[in-house]
């Protein structure tokens, strides 16, 4: 299943990628720097920020936990939270998983699926994952 995320909400879109993913099926997202994040730019910047400097404020030694600042990773990393990743299931699941920034070529003439449970709804603040990463300093 190849779905492009240009426009579609970031919770709505990675709770049905990973029911998918588990039910057995392979998916890849499309255009992750276009997918939205509901809610205030400056929220979602220190909400994210917050994340990214939590690995060197509780050990600075160990460097962990990490989390991504690109948007393809940042897409990754929130459907992995929706997943049993520990156990073989869920990892077996999240290895169906392909996240591209952009279309590559060879997806630009494959039948791409429209997920409408992930369509916005009366959301009047958001932000693209795009501009979130470099706010947060990606170089994609």
């Amino acid at each position: 299943m190849i779905v492009d995320g240009e426009g579609l909400v970031l919770g709505r879109l990675a709770s049905t990628v990973s029911k998918k993913l588990l039910s057995g099926e392979r998916v890849t997202v499309l255009n992750a720097e276009k997918i939205i994040i509901s809610g205030n730019k400056a929220w979602a910047h220190a909400k994210y920020k917050q994340r990214i400097d939590r690995a060197s404020i509780s050990n600075p030694r160990r460097m962990g936990p990490k989390y991504p600042r690109r948007p393809d990773d940042i897409f990754r990393r929130t459907v992995r939270g929706m997943l049993p990743y520990k156990k073989h299931k869920g990892r077996e699941a999240l290895k169906g998983l392909r996240v591209h920034v952009g279309i590559p070529s060879e997806f630009e003439k494959e039948e791409i699926k429209d997920i409408k449970e992930a369509q916005p709804k009366n959301i009047s603040k958001s932000v693209e994952l795009g501009k979130l990463s470099q706010l947060l300093g990606a170089k994609f």
